[in-house]
Formats: structure tokens, C-alpha cells, sequence
């Protein structure tokens, strides 16, 4: 088992995300998990990311807040415990059109040239 504390959770940037800080709550550490790894990001209102892609899925849950999440042809709104998978190379953008903080869990495949 692979313990890591929120206090010890590293803040990262993101490219192309704006009014958000990110925390690194597993990965890229020796014994952490080889497959993916688990961000905490924290958008301020009106802060947000894309447009943009990767060629890996990407798995978001709203944890607290809400967060407009925009693909080509779709538009939804992740409220508190709802989840969406984006598809690899699938277009998004998101956006906290709210007055409140979005608290959103990321889960994100390794790049095959970052794995741990």
C-alpha cells in the first residue's frame, strides 16, 4: 500500500488550464501506481482549460462546485459526484461558469514516456 497524505500532495501546472491550482495526490513517485495517476484540481470561477486534447482518456469527477464540460456537438454540466470520461484525442474544453469553487478529481493515464 502506497500512503500519500493531502498535506504532501505537490501542486503541478497544467498546460493551457487558467485560475486553477492542481494537486498531485498519486503519481509520478517511487511505489505510487504504474498505470495512471490522480490530480486534485481547484478552479476558480471562471477559470478553466482547452481547448484541447491528448491521446489518452482522462476521467474527471466533481467533487464539489460545478464544471461545464464542452466537446465537439456537447455541452453538460458535472455537478457534485457526477463524472464524464473524455476519449482519447477527443476536443474539450471546460469551464467554472459558477460564483463557487470547482473541486474536480483527475485521473490520467501515464504518457507512455513519463511512466514511473
Amino acid at each position: 500500500m502506497h500512503v500519500k497524505r493531502f498535506e504532501d500532495a505537490a501542486p503541478y501546472e497544467a498546460p493551457n488550464h487558467r485560475n486553477v491550482v492542481g494537486l498531485r495526490l498519486q503519481g509520478f513517485e517511487e511505489g505510487g501506481p504504474e498505470n495512471q495517476w490522480v490530480g486534485l484540481s481547484q478552479f476558480l470561477p471562471g477559470g478553466g482549460a482547452g481547448p484541447d486534447s491528448t491521446p489518452f482518456e482522462k476521467v474527471y469527477v466533481v467533487l464539489d462546485g460545478e464544471m461545464t464540460v464542452m466537446t465537439e456537438g456537447a455541452e453538460t454540466v458535472l455537478r457534485k459526484y457526477d463524472s464524464c470520461t473524455i476519449a482519447p484525442n477527443e476536443v474539450r474544453t471546460i469551464e467554472n461558469r459558477s460564483n463557487l469553487v470547482c473541486t474536480m478529481l483527475v485521473v490520467i493515464p501515464y504518457p507512455p514516456e513519463a511512466k514511473t
